[in-house]
């Protein structure tokens, strides 16, 4: 039996993730979390953050590896990738999640600048060699994207 709680909890999140750049990509996230079900709608950002804020953990992990396995010319790209993923997590993970219930605002510029950061690690692989951490720099840049959207809700 789907309650009424439930159905209103399911339109929020259909109605929020329509309203960002990546439908599948939002519904997605936070459908994997148990909590969305009856969260609200800054907790649907805060999902989103959190998957994130996991993402960024594992790709400065895979950073670390490739540095010690790495050929010498992927050490400059990783070394400057490992610096914009330390401003996410330790920058701007933080300030979207104890901002997001008090002023979104700076929420919301922290998931822009998380977006920058990924697309910039990105872009230091260009000329040196195929960027090992494509698909990584894609989920995060498009997941502070989603995370943007259902934060300008709140504005």
């Amino acid at each position: 039996m789907v309650s009424a709680r439930n159905v209103n909890d399911q339109n929020l999140i259909e109605t929020t993730c329509k309203n960002t750049p990546d439908y599948n990509l939002c519904t997605a996230i936070i459908r994997a979390d148990p909590k969305s079900a009856a969260a609200e709608l800054q907790d649907l950002g805060l999902i989103v953050v959190a998957a994130i804020k996991k993402r960024t953990q594992q790709v400065m992990a895979t950073i670390d590896s490739l540095t010690k396995t790495s050929p010498k010319n992927l050490l400059p790209p990783l070394k400057q990738c490992r610096k914009y993923y330390n401003a996410v997590l330790v920058g701007n993970i933080p300030v979207a999640e104890q901002t997001v219930w008090g002023n979104p605002k700076f929420a919301e510029t922290a998931m822009a600048d998380t977006k920058n950061e990924a697309e910039w690690c990105e872009e230091q692989f260009q000329g040196v060699a195929p960027s090992p951490l494509t698909a990584d720099n894609k989920y995060v840049a498009d997941a502070a994207a989603v995370a943007r959207g259902i934060i300008r809700n709140l504005l």
